[in-house]
Order: structure tokens, then C-alpha cells, then sequence
């Protein structure tokens, strides 16, 4: 049994930071391309970044320079670092999982079906 659990979402002013989490069981954590992804009201469910078991990330234009995600195998958790949040970011954030070589691929933020695992999301609001 798979599980992936997001914390650490909240409501918080123009210009603040959250910092997400995403603890993880049930698989070999190391072996996975990791992601976040975000849906806000209105909108697709939209990539913000992915991350590979050697370090290696990718992010949206929307959020780079702004977030940044990173991974702790030895705690089997994922962790994304929100600075200058901006109210477009309010949405679900989640956590994702799916095979390694889908970091590494041209696609990594958009083929969200190649990613087999899923939280149950955790909500940011930046209010203005």
C-alpha cells in the first residue's frame, strides 16, 4: 500500500512563505520521480515541480526562482519551499509519484497520468 500525506499548507499574506511536506510509505521512495502539482479553482491541474532521485528538478516558469523542491531519502519525504507567494498561488497542492525516467523526460510537468500516486492534497491561500 502506497501513501503519500501533504502537510503544511495554510492560509498566508501576499509575500510570506510556506514550506509543504510529503511523507511517503509503502514503496522504495528513492526509486520514484517526485512532483508537486497544483489545481486552483477554475483552472487544470497544473505541474510546479518535479524532482529525480540524483537531485535533478524541473519547474514551471510560473513558480521558478520562487519555489523550490527538494527531497530527503533518508526520511522518505518530499518537500516544497514557497517564498514570495503570490495570491495566484492559491490552489490543492499535491504530491505525486511515478516512474524515475519521467524526471528526466521533456514532459515531466505535463503527463500527470504517468505519475501512479497520489495524495490527498493540501490547501494554500495567499490573501492580498
Amino acid at each position: 500500500q502506497v501513501q503519500l500525506v501533504e502537510s503544511g499548507g495554510g492560509s498566508v499574506q501576499a509575500g510570506g512563505s510556506l514550506r509543504l511536506s510529503c511523507a511517503t510509505s509503502g514503496y522504495t521512495y528513492s526509486s520514484y520521480c517526485m512532483g508537486w502539482f497544483r489545481q486552483a479553482p477554475g483552472k487544470e491541474r497544473e505541474g510546479v515541480a518535479v524532482i529525480g532521485s540524483d537531485g535533478r528538478t524541473t519547474y514551471a516558469d510560473s513558480v521558478k526562482g520562487r519555489f523550490t523542491i527538494s527531497r530527503d531519502n533518508a526520511k522518505n519525504t518530499l518537500y516544497l519551499q514557497i517564498d514570495s507567494l503570490k495570491p495566484e498561488d492559491t490552489a490543492m497542492y499535491y504530491c505525486a509519484a511515478g516512474p524515475l525516467a519521467v524526471c528526466s523526460a521533456r514532459y515531466s510537468l505535463r503527463a500527470q497520468a504517468f505519475y501512479s500516486y497520489w495524495g490527498q492534497g493540501t490547501q494554500v491561500t495567499v490573501s492580498s
